[in-house]
């Protein structure tokens, strides 16, 4: 599969490319960037073919969003597919009155949840001037799952399914966005969300992937009977399924454990048999899926961005998939390229 490759997303209308620029690193995540490597990054996406774009006001402070913007200010609307999130709402505030963590040097902005009618519709709009582009594509409700909000998640999710959703519906109805979801870490969230409403579309990340595959019992099944599409991040599970089983890799933002490290060990060793790169199998494992047509990648550099387009058209041979299975590596149902 090449990264610029034209797919359905789902009943929406949309056409989307395979592989979609994700703007988290662009927001200074964990360290600063250089507006330099941000546009630069950009721009080679855009020129292997990359047309579609994900960004949120949490990225950064709302960084990303007025990075983004800029260096897509000058190409044709019509040329390419952009989603950004709700869920927060910033307030511009001193620097020194502002907890940055985990994002560096970001935009002087305080963030807060919010989930209310008026909040949805405040973010929105607040996103469509940092970006400084005429409309967006795809809206998320952002985090209101339980790795992010803890105990809190069940009293937010319900103000979601509530405000977020009468002003993302309400938006939809109206033509300013042609499609609504909800982007978590976690896929019983968004099955949850699904059973309960109209949802055109989710991102869903770490949650389907080589070494995650639970999402098949019931989530990907609802998606593909309702026309909803997935787009999938988070695709090496953090890190290591692209550094593979080396000491310090990390499984879901913390130190893999050991039996993770053992499974990835066992996929390392029929990669070797196949000659395929580890990234590569975790990459184009997520896109095979009928309800997944993109994958979503964020990378700190232009080299790691090409390494990443590159392990996406790698050749892969049907045998290694099916060894993944004979070894009991990848589940009988999940679907292969």
């Amino acid at each position: 599969m090449e990264p610029s490759e034209k797919r359905q997303f789902g009943r929406t209308g949309l056409d989307v490319t395979a592989f979609a620029f994700g703007t988290a690193p662009i927001g200074n995540f964990l360290r600063e960037m250089e507006e330099d490597v941000a546009e630069g990054m950009i721009r080679h996406a855009w020129d292997a073919g990359v047309r579609f774009y994900d960004t949120a006001p949490m990225y950064g402070h709302g960084l990303a969003e007025l990075r983004l913007g800029h260096a897509l200010r000058w190409k044709a609307r019509d040329e390419f597919v952009l989603a950004s999130k709700v869920g927060r709402v910033l307030h511009a505030a001193r620097r020194s009155e502002i907890d940055f963590a985990p994002w560096s040097n970001a935009a002087p902005n305080r963030m807060a949840f919010d989930y209310s009618y008026d909040g949805t519709m405040r973010s929105f709009e607040d996103s469509l001037q940092r970006l400084g582009l005429e409309r967006i594509d795809m809206m998320f409700i952002h985090d209101v799952d339980r790795f992010t909000q803890g105990d809190a998640q069940p009293e937010l999710f319900a103000q979601a399914m509530d405000g977020c959703w009468r002003a993302l519906e309400r938006l939809r109805a109206e033509g300013v966005v042609k499609a609504i979801g909800v982007g978590v870490n976690e896929w019983e969230v968004c099955h949850q969300a699904l059973t309960m409403r109209d949802f055109d579309c989710f991102l869903l990340a770490g949650r389907y992937t080589l070494l995650e595959q639970d999402a098949l019992d019931a989530f990907l099944p609802l998606c593909e009977a309702r026309g909803a599409a997935v787009l999938v991040g988070g695709g090496f599970n953090s890190g290591i399924l692209a550094t593979g089983a080396v000491p310090g890799a990390k499984y879901n933002y913390a130190p893999a454990s050991p039996a993770i490290m053992e499974r990835v060990a066992r996929i390392e060793g029929v990669c070797r048999e196949h000659d395929v790169p580890l990234p590569a199998a975790a990459l184009q494992f997520v896109v095979a899926h009928p309800a997944i047509p993109s994958f979503c990648a964020g990378t700190r550099t232009v080299e790691q961005l090409e390494q990443n387009l590159q392990w996406f058209s790698y050749p892969i041979p049907a045998e290694f998939w099916a060894d993944l299975k004979r070894h009991g590596l990848l589940r009988e149902n999940a679907p292969t390229p």
